[in-house]
């Protein structure tokens, strides 16, 4: 079949598909969360090792992202896509098998991997797949349920296997979801790829950007434990900014770089990247602290953990489904804005939690707030990141927001554990070791969340265009795309 026009017509079929995958993808970040424990017991890991079998996708996934979007735009979007898939299920299949610790963590590197490689393939796939306006605005709202409600599925589906099946579950769940995936994608996806004269590809911008942020998100998620001012931290903190220094210097002396800078002459782009690393710094570490708190204070075991986010599951569906609508009617501006606020009033209602605390009162109606908050966060910052971006540069702007999202999850996850574990030595050393402690570090890191939030809906305000936001509006009435911003234009005001 090579016509494009039947492709065409199974486009919501191909984006059901990429949902799929996709979910698969940000499963994968949490799912392994609540079975650490019984992983720790099995495979005999130590409890410093233990935390890398989540580090390391994290790692490998933040780290290649650029990387992947980059190979997407040049290689061929189907192609990438697919070889991210079938990288990903290897892994999750060896991964399942694993007998000792040194297998099981290289395996969740590589899974991370082929999750860079088909992440920003997808999402390019979806726009270049459908038109801008009400058509792309419905794609990217169930584009942003499924990202949005993978973390808590992870939670739950992860509960439940490790309870009735087994842990190596976690892992194998994935195998035959991306086999069929692999299998349907010739059949449902267009091979597209960036037109362009030059078929170069910038090596040394792709290893230093790599190497850069792998090295950065590794000194993120390891600060906690080393401290922020150890020599360890201070090191890897100078060697990432090193790297991401050749990167730029080399970017702007190259004839066919990996990431041309004029893209970032698009304020809006600029902008919901801002807003995206600001939305993963916030939200991501919001369902480790809700876990810790369930399990630690409320005492919940693994199973009841889990269950307990699916209201904020559902939420997250429901919410991203409401904003790909209002956006077409009001545009993804003040639809950005309003999640933004709802996920800093959320988080500060999580800040009240006590340690004799109970679901209803202290998690449900707070996650709900908050779960709706990010609904309506990331579709609009999705829509904005890709707004006005020409074809050739769909697997870049899509790997851009979703390094954004990574990048900033790593970060806030690393400031707040130092806030909350800061506050818990502190009580510990005046003698208080029990759930009081507990909870109060978990509060200070949900207020310091809140605040975050907060710089969230300023630099929705400051950032973004709302001339962008509008046009918007106007394409959802049949309106043509609006050409991108000219670089003379791209500072002026909204």
């Amino acid at each position: 079949m090579t016509d494009p026009q039947e492709f065409q017509d199974k486009r919501w079929l191909a984006l059901a598909l990429l949902c799929m995958a996709q979910f698969v993808v940000v499963l994968d970040a949490s799912i392994t969360n609540v079975a650490l424990p019984t992983i720790g017991r099995s495979l005999e890991l130590s409890q410093d090792n233990l935390s890398w079998v989540v580090n390391s996708y994290v790692l490998t996934f933040g780290g290649f992202l650029l990387l992947g979007g980059r190979l997407a735009d040049l290689l061929g979007r189907r192609r990438v896509f697919m070889a991210g898939l079938i990288l990903f299920g290897l892994a999750s299949l060896v991964g399942g098998f694993a007998e000792s610790e040194g297998t099981l963590i290289a395996a969740r590197a590589v899974q991370g991997l082929g999750a860079a490689l088909l992440s920003p393939a997808a999402l390019s796939i979806i726009t270049t797949t459908f038109k801008d306006g009400a058509e792309r605005n419905k794609a990217l709202g169930a584009w942003g349920a499924v990202a949005g409600s993978g973390g808590a599925a992870g939670v739950l589906l992860g509960g439940v296997l490790t309870e009735y099946a087994g842990w190596e579950w976690v892992l194998w769940v994935n195998v035959p979801i991306v086999l069929v995936a692999a299998l349907l994608t010739p059949r449902l996806i267009l091979e597209s790829r960036a037109e362009s004269e030059s078929r170069s590809f910038d090596v040394p911008g792709a290893v230093s950007v790599t190497a850069g942020l792998a090295v950065l998100v590794y000194a993120l998620v390891e600060a906690p434990d080393a401290g922020w001012g150890s020599s360890s931290t201070i090191a890897l903190l100078a060697v990432a900014i090193a790297l991401l220094a050749a990167f730029v210097v080399i970017e702007s002396r190259s004839k066919a770089p990996l990431v041309p800078f004029s893209i970032f002459q698009n304020r809006t782009l600029t902008g919901a990247n801002v807003v995206g690393l600001l939305t993963g710094a916030s939200l991501f570490s919001m369902f480790f602290f809700i876990s810790l708190y369930m399990q630690n204070v409320l005492g919940y075991s693994a199973i009841k953990a889990g269950l307990s986010y699916l209201p904020l599951a559902l939420t997250i569906i429901a919410a991203a489904g409401v904003a790909s609508v209002l956006v077409t009617r009001v545009g993804f501006k003040p639809v950005l804005a309003a999640g933004m606020g709802l996920v800093a009033v959320g988080l500060a209602w999580f800040s009240q939690i006590s340690p004799d605390g109970t679901y209803l009162g202290d998690i449900l109606f707070p996650s709900l707030l908050a779960a709706a908050g990010l609904g309506l966060s990331f579709v609009p910052a999705t829509i904005a990141a890709m707004s006005g971006v020409i074809d050739r540069e769909a697997g870049l702007a899509s790997g851009l927001i979703n390094t954004s999202q990574q990048i900033g999850g790593a970060l806030g996850l690393a400031i707040l554990s130092s806030v909350a574990f800061s506050t818990i030595d502190d009580l510990a050393a005046q003698g208080d070791v029990g759930p009081a402690a507990l909870t109060e570090g978990y509060a200070d890191a949900f207020m310091v969340g809140s605040g975050i939030a907060l710089l969230g809906v300023i630099a929705t305000f400051v950032l973004i265009r709302s001339r962008d936001s509008r046009a918007h509006v106007e394409l959802g009435d049949g309106a043509a795309a609006p050409a991108p911003a000219p670089a003379s234009a791209a500072d002026a005001p909204a």
